[in-house]
Formats: C-alpha cells, structure tokens, sequence
C-alpha cells in the first residue's frame, strides 16, 4: 500500500514503531533510523513511550534521574513542549521516557479520551518537526493504543524468523480495529526484516512470505544480525556514533533513505 501525504502541509508525519513481541530491534530501529534521517537533514522528533526506556537510555540519558518524561504528558497533561529535551545531536529531539510508565496502563483507565491523550498533546508541536518516531512497548495495551492513535503510519521491525509472521497477523487485525474505531488514517507505513542472517535459507524464507502478504509494505532494506548493533546502546550511542563502518551502520542509513523516499 503507497504511504498517503500527511495530514497538513508543514506537519510531521508520525510514525509508530511498534510490534507486540519484544527482542525485534523496535527500539534499535526506532533510536537509528531517528538519527540517521537527522542526519539527512530532517527534523526529527523521537517519543519513548515504553516503561522500559531503552530509547532513552540509548541516547545517553539517566532514565531515573530525568525531571520529566512523556508519563507527564500523557497522565498529568504536562505539555508535550516541556518534556522535550534535545538528544545532543543536531536535527534529533526527544520525549524521554521514566519508569513510572510502568504503573501508567492502570492510571490511564479512568481518564478521559484516554487512547488520544498522545495525539492532542503532539498535535500542539507536530508543525515543529518533518517527522516523529515513537518508540512503543512490546505489548498491545494503552500506550500502544495512544501511539497508534496518534501516527500516521506504522513502522513495523520484524524478526526474521518463522513466529514473528503470526505476530504480525495479530498487529495487522489489531491496525484494522484502531482504523475503524479510533485513528481512520492509519496504515502500515513499512515493514523492516531485522536480525537478518544471510548465511541461513530461513531469512531468505521469511522474506519471500512477507513479500507475498505485504508486496507493498516490505522495506528493501534488512537490518543484519549484528554485535556493534547490541553493544551501542550500553554506550549511549547509536549505531552512527558507535561504529559509523558496520553493516548495521549502513543497513539504518538505507532505511532511512527508504523512508525519506516513501516521506516525500
């Protein structure tokens, strides 16, 4: 399926990088393909909304000592412009994340318009940016729901093995329900093969199945099954910074290339 406009003209185009299984590279491919487009030139805002807050952690901030997080926003009301911090890299801004997300789930609940609480507080900066990533957790609940209720588009990293197809149906029925109820503009943006291994038939395997359900939606770019790739983040680096020569390196900057195409 073609990625539609965005919504205005001189909006960002919002897109959520979210699939329900964890260990996928989500957050390795929401942190890097964020630098790489600022590199490219582009504005960019990253939102971590998982309690887990490996974005946040992997652009080098303390998680248990930040003043604010996106918690703020989405269960105080903070405005969003409060809780952006810059990432220290030019072209990069982002809504960290705190481990009181963790407990947000519940405190969501009773709130209203709960499930657009992102979207009306993202609306208010969206005209500041090209484009906005939000990092999601490994679940299917609120805060997912929130971010799919404010993208545009879903960005999809999926692991390059024979189980993470059925995830991959179950997040596709889950898109539909939030198109119909909650967020009509919403589609799969692109689907990226991570932890790819060229030297197995399985790979290669999984890829041929996902092109033939999603011819539209597969990314050309694959993410390799890479070391520099893991140990960046305990650096508080992104792959650019870490090891600029990897193959990790180069496969993020394709698939940024690849996004500022389908973006433009």
């Amino acid at each position: 399926m073609p990625a539609r406009e965005a919504t205005d003209v001189g909006q960002a185009r919002v897109l959520a990088i979210a699939n329900q299984k964890g260990g996928v590279g989500k957050t390795t491919t929401a942190v890097n393909l964020g630098v790489y487009l600022a590199a490219a030139g582009q504005r960019v805002l990253l939102i971590d909304v998982d309690a887990q807050a490996n974005a946040t952690s992997s652009l080098g901030f303390d998680k248990h000592t930040l003043p604010t997080s996106i918690y703020n926003t989405l269960v105080d009301g903070k405005a969003l412009a409060e809780v952006i911090v810059p990432s220290g890299r030019a072209g990069l801004d982002l809504a960290p994340a705190s481990v009181q997300l963790a407990g947000a789930e519940v405190e969501l609940v009773p709130l209203m318009a709960r499930e657009h609480r992102l979207a009306r507080a993202l609306d208010k900066v969206r005209d500041r940016y090209d484009v906005v990533l939000i990092d999601c957790p490994p679940s299917l609940g609120l805060l997912t729901l929130n971010a799919l209720a404010a993208a545009d588009g879903v960005v999809i990293p999926l692991q390059s093995e024979y189980l993470a197809l059925e995830g991959l149906m179950q997040l596709r029925q889950t898109i539909d329900l939030v198109v119909g109820h909650v967020n009509p503009r919403l589609q799969i943006f692109g689907i990226v093969l991570t932890m790819f291994d060229t030297r197995t038939n399985l790979s290669g395997q999984v890829q041929q199945e996902v092109r033939q359900h999603f011819p539209g939606e597969l990314f050309e770019t694959v993410i390799p099954r890479s070391v520099r790739l893991s140990e960046a983040p305990s650096f508080g680096q992104s792959i650019r910074e870490y090891d600029p020569a990897s193959r990790g390196a180069r496969a993020y900057e394709q698939l940024a290339a690849e996004v500022r195409r389908r973006t433009s």
